[in-house]
């Protein structure tokens, strides 16, 4: 059998993909992760990684032996949910969602940690996608997410409808708004705003609306906590969904301007088929839900 430290060691590896950041997750040194892995290439007998400079990509063998801790892992869990009791404060539970419900949905759930000493909470942002496939592994036991998935070994609670809001600063004159005026304001752009700006914009400016390509970008950022600044500074506007701004320390400096046509997201929390009867999932489920119909109802 594979000595599970190593294999442990080198699975956070393979998901933080590199040495140092390995060695400050785990509590250890960076010699100490090259260690496990060389000994852990010296038992399975191939190597697992090819070094790149600082970087590096995994081997066939690397891979297989990935895919095993990672289901490692999982049974594991599942181990401890198993003979564990089924308290709705204690626990360890994982939760995927954008970046935007992160930061509104985070002070929440620390307010709830407060109240269950015992209940240990991880939030991660990622990308939809990458959601329902660690959600369908295991690695979260909750996902947020815009689409309800059609998959059968996943369950889904409406959670929210939220607005996808254009923002501008506070100081923009007049109700009254057109693709030239924004342009010469300039567009602040991130990850998500291209595709949000061609829902919303293909929705209200059919004619004219060429594509998120063609707007004018003034800056731009993937901290979703900073992306309100720059237009609560007046260099520009953005998209964004109502909980990536509600969070927003300096409200008084942005203007939400509705466009004639709303577009909404509805956003749905989902887990594996079975695990939502777990009390730990269902209390944060439920809490989630409770709290994300200030976003609107769903």
């Amino acid at each position: 059998m594979l000595n599970a430290i190593w294999l442990e060691t080198f699975t956070t590896l393979c998901e933080v993909g590199h040495f140092t950041r390995t060695a400050e997750r785990m509590g250890m040194t960076q010699p100490g992760v090259s260690q496990h892995l060389r000994k852990l290439e010296a038992q399975v007998g191939k190597p697992l990684i090819l070094k790149d400079g600082k970087s590096f990509t995994l081997t066939p063998a690397g891979e297989a032996v990935f895919e095993l801790g990672k289901s490692r892992r999982a049974e594991e869990r599942a181990l401890r949910d198993a003979i564990s009791a089924d308290d709705p404060k204690v626990g360890e539970l994982r939760i995927g969602c954008s970046g935007s419900f992160a930061m509104w949905v985070y002070p929440h759930l620390l307010k709830a940690m407060q109240d269950a000493p015992e209940l240990v909470i991880q939030v991660t942002a990622a990308p939809q996608a990458s959601i329902i496939s660690q959600v369908l592994e295991g690695a979260f036991d909750l996902g947020v997410v815009s689409d309800k998935p059609d998959h059968p070994r996943l369950e889904a609670t409406p959670l929210a409808r939220e607005e996808l809001c254009l923002v501008l600063p506070a100081t923009y004159e007049g109700d009254g708004i057109d693709l030239a005026r924004l342009n010469a304001l300039g567009f602040v752009g991130h990850p998500d705003g291209y595709a949000y700006a061609n829902e919303l914009f293909a929705l209200n400016f059919s004619q004219e609306y060429l594509g998120s390509d063609r707007l004018r970008l003034r800056t731009f950022v993937n901290q979703i906590g900073q992306i309100p600044l720059p237009v609560a500074q007046g260099l520009g506007y953005t998209i964004l969904p109502r909980s990536g701004i509600d969070p927003f320390p300096h409200q008084d400096a942005l203007k939400i301007l509705p466009l004639p046509k709303r577009r909404y997201h509805r956003l749905w929390s989902i887990s594996r088929r079975g695990r939502s009867g777990f009390a730990r999932i269902a209390a944060v489920e439920a809490l989630m839900k409770h709290t994300a119909q200030a976003l609107g109802t769903p």
